[in-house]
């Protein structure tokens, strides 16, 4: 009689922990909300799990959920969004959340479908709005993968220290529910909801130990204090690849605006060639810049291609001097000086008569020759820096914080910021070291400049 009670016993906790163990498998059956704890408006609509309004959630009854491949298919009408949440709990208010957001007039521009929200928010819209799109997440350890259609977007490693601010805290690995909410006005969908649990062991550890120090990296604090995190001026030159561009801008966590060089004599000279290019280009995770090259470049494209781009913009470098000479100011063979002080004075009229051109962001701001470089405060004073941002802002014109240059100065962001101009990021890379925007963030502590203050492209998918 003992041992039959102790064999009951060992039975009943086998059943109980088993109804708790995660099973691979479908997670909704297409036609009723058994398996998921609702509130809001939720409903199953043409074989579909509707979330409705910003108050419709949905939390899955069972399962505690560790290392795992989540699949499932997405649609967002008008006003849709909201997020999928993993190693969640009953109020969905642990774990982390992956963003579902289609609405590319979004004012948060910066968290698009599949952000792994606060830790690597996505710049790039990658689907429209009332299409099906697939959604994989994936949780191995301590790495974390977010995939749309099929293509990382979202690869994160969690440190032994992650960063994290009050309002981000719970933001952390461990292991729970499932949850669909929705924080729009509009509609989400979801179906083909499955799970497969993984069960291979992982070294956490080894994980870990290539993980960024993000107690100590500048990144995951813009991405923690909701600032949009784009580099605006990358190009594929010194070797980088669009290949190698993905792989890095996943690993930092810096989103990037690819942009080719464009004009006579440049990659990309003519209309065909733009067109070519961004048909290679449109399923790549990165925003689509061009950089107009020379002064020809308004006349040889036509406004049609340049609008098919995210944005355009162009420098000062280059002009003809009074003499009738082509400058380019970074090579000195072909800068002229008699007098410095008119020779800035002509820099500054040919700025100004650049931001008239139709561009959306002037980048290699203020640049000066080699041989005045070393004076770079002396030659812009108080009346030239102001007769610039003048011009920014009688043009609408974006203005660049430049990392290869490190420019503008300090005293004409301060102005800039000021006067209510929009600010980009740019690395502007001459080899495959793409920088990790130092100097713009530098500057963007300085000067007080908010996520509000950043130029926002104008996205086409």
């Amino acid at each position: 009689m003992k041992c039959l009670s102790l064999f009951s016993l060992g039975l009943l906790f086998c059943l109980i922990t088993s109804c708790n163990q995660p099973q691979s498998g479908a997670l909704f059956n297409g036609k009723d909300t058994s398996n998921w704890n609702t509130s809001g408006n939720v409903s199953v609509q043409e074989n579909a799990l509707t979330l409705s309004g910003p108050d419709a959630m949905a939390i899955l009854k069972q399962g505690n959920y560790k290392n795992f491949e989540l699949s499932l298919e997405v649609k967002t009408d008008q006003g849709g969004k909201g997020a999928v949440c993993f190693h969640s709990d009953v109020t969905a208010s642990k774990g982390y959340k992956v963003a579902i957001n289609n609405d590319v007039t979004d004012p948060v521009w910066w968290k698009m479908s599949g952000s792994l929200l606060s830790v690597r928010n996505l710049t790039k819209s990658f689907v429209k709005e009332n299409q099906w799109f697939a959604m994989k997440i994936k949780v191995e350890g301590k790495a974390v993968s977010v995939l749309i259609d099929g293509a990382p977007v979202v690869e994160y490693t969690e440190p032994v220290a992650p960063y994290r601010t009050e309002a981000n805290a719970n933001a952390r690995l461990s292991e729970g529910l499932f949850a669909l909410i929705s924080t729009g006005s509009g509609n989400i969908q979801f179906r083909k909801i499955e799970v497969n649990v993984l069960k291979e062991a992982v070294d956490e550890q080894a994980q870990q130990a290539e993980a960024t120090d993000e107690q100590n990296d500048e990144i995951i604090k813009l991405h923690q204090s909701d600032f949009p995190v784009l580099d605006y001026h990358v190009h594929l030159k010194g070797g980088l690849t669009k290949e190698m561009a993905a792989i890095q801008s996943r690993k930092t966590g810096i989103n990037y605006a690819i942009a080719p060089n464009c004009g006579i004599g440049f990659p990309i000279t003519n209309d065909q060639e733009i067109r070519a290019y961004l048909d290679t280009m449109r399923t790549q995770p990165f925003i689509l810049a061009m950089q107009g090259e020379g002064r020809e470049w308004v006349t040889t494209f036509s406004p049609e291609a340049r609008a098919e781009f995210d944005y355009v913009f162009t420098d000062a470098l280059t002009f003809t001097d009074k003499k009738g000479r082509r400058t380019r100011l970074w090579i000195p063979e072909e800068v002229w000086i008699e007098n410095e002080e008119q020779y800035m004075d002509l820099i500054v009229e040919k700025i100004c008569g650049v931001l008239e051109e139709p561009v959306d962001v002037y980048v290699n701001p203020n640049f000066l020759p080699a041989s005045m470089a070393d004076r770079y405060d002396q030659f812009w004073t108080e009346a030239r820096m102001q007769k610039v941002i003048d011009a920014l802002v009688k043009t609408g014109k974006a203005l660049e914080i430049n990392e290869l240059y490190n420019i503008p100065n300090k005293a004409f962001i301060l102005k800039a910021k000021e006067a209510g101009i929009k600010f980009t990021f740019g690395s502007n890379n001459i080899t495959k070291d793409v920088s990790k925007l130092e100097y713009s963030i530098r500057m963007a502590k300085e000067c007080g400049i908010t996520a509000q203050d950043m130029y926002r492209p104008k996205i086409k998918i």
